[in-house]
């Protein structure tokens, strides 16, 4: 039998996508609510309760609201928020399978999962093994750079570029106020919250995230070691050698698919090293992490569909 599956809120970017990825697929049933009422809490908690599983693909606010609708109402669906409404809350278990052992049995378990975005995917990815390994310090002040596809700034920030209102790329979140933030620094490890300056390239979709650490002469080599032992057999995290990223990184390279690749680059004389990841912010970054969450939770396959 097909599991049930609810996407509320199918109709923005990430919402299409992973509906898109299960509509391909014969074990999974998608619950349909007519679309003239997908704002109607009534028929969409009658889709919750049909629904084995939930995937939130919302703004904040709505988030949290109809989580608290759901359990106001005793509703047993399990679910995935893609929003940032979730992603530090301590009853939410984080959804990135690769974080540490035990990551994978703590999502299977868990009945409210917080899908990670796609700037903390990159940067928690390179820095938590290197916390883990002692390579930095919890202290450290780390500097995060990046520069992403404007369709992760969702609907609005696509009719942008798209309509013509944005030329060109910019730099923004230069307050030290971004979102992913507080994500980034709780599961990193770090005790204090990086410094972080991302991008928005003119281009539509496809992300590349940069680290900045001084390490000591032999720390580049101890640093992609520590990658590599933590991400050993990984299917959709791979740790590659720094010439598959240089002399130019293209943040569009891993486009299409659930795949991140990580790299380690630097001066051996000075130890400047600068830790690369590239990844799909609308895959491994938005919709296929959820797809993979969603797999781990109802005991599948992880990478069926991805």
């Amino acid at each position: 039998m097909a599991h049930k599956v609810f996407i509320d809120g199918d109709v923005g970017t990430t919402g299409l996508q992973i509906r898109e990825r299960l509509e391909r697929r014969d074990d999974i049933s998608l619950v349909r609510i007519d679309p003239a009422l997908r704002k109607d809490n009534a028929a969409r908690l009658r889709a919750f309760a049909e629904a084995e599983v939930a995937i939130l693909c919302l703004p904040d606010p709505a988030a949290k609201e109809i989580v608290a609708l759901c359990e106001s109402e005793g509703l047993p669906t399990r679910i995935i928020d893609a929003s940032t409404a979730h992603r530090t809350h301590p009853d939410w278990s984080f959804g990135f399978p690769e974080l540490a052992k035990g990551q994978r049995d703590t999502i299977r378990g868990s009945n409210r999962v917080t899908n990670p975005g796609c700037w903390s995917t990159c940067a928690i990815a390179l820095i938590r093994p290197l916390v883990d390994a002692g390579l930095i310090d919890t202290a450290a002040q780390i500097a995060i750079s990046g520069v992403s596809g404007y369709s992760g700034g969702g609907k609005s920030m696509i009719e942008e570029f798209e309509g013509g209102a944005v030329q060109g790329s910019f730099l923004y979140g230069t307050g030290q106020t971004h979102k992913h933030l507080p994500e980034i620094g709780l599961y990193s490890g770090l005790s204090r919250p990086p410094v972080f300056v991302p991008s928005v390239g003119q281009y539509a979709q496809g992300m590349a995230v940069a680290v900045e650490l001084e390490l000591d002469a032999k720390g580049i080599d101890h640093a992609e070691k520590a990658l590599m032992a933590h991400y050993g057999g990984e299917h959709f995290v791979a740790v590659v050698p720094a010439e598959a990223h240089e002399p130019r990184v293209y943040p569009q390279m891993l486009n299409g698919t659930n795949r991140m690749e990580l790299s380690v680059h630097g001066n051996r004389m000075t130890g400047a090293a600068t830790l690369i990841a590239v990844l799909d912010n609308l895959g491994k970054g938005a919709s296929g992490a959820a797809v993979q969450n969603l797999n781990l939770m109802l005991g599948v396959d992880e990478a069926a569909g991805l």
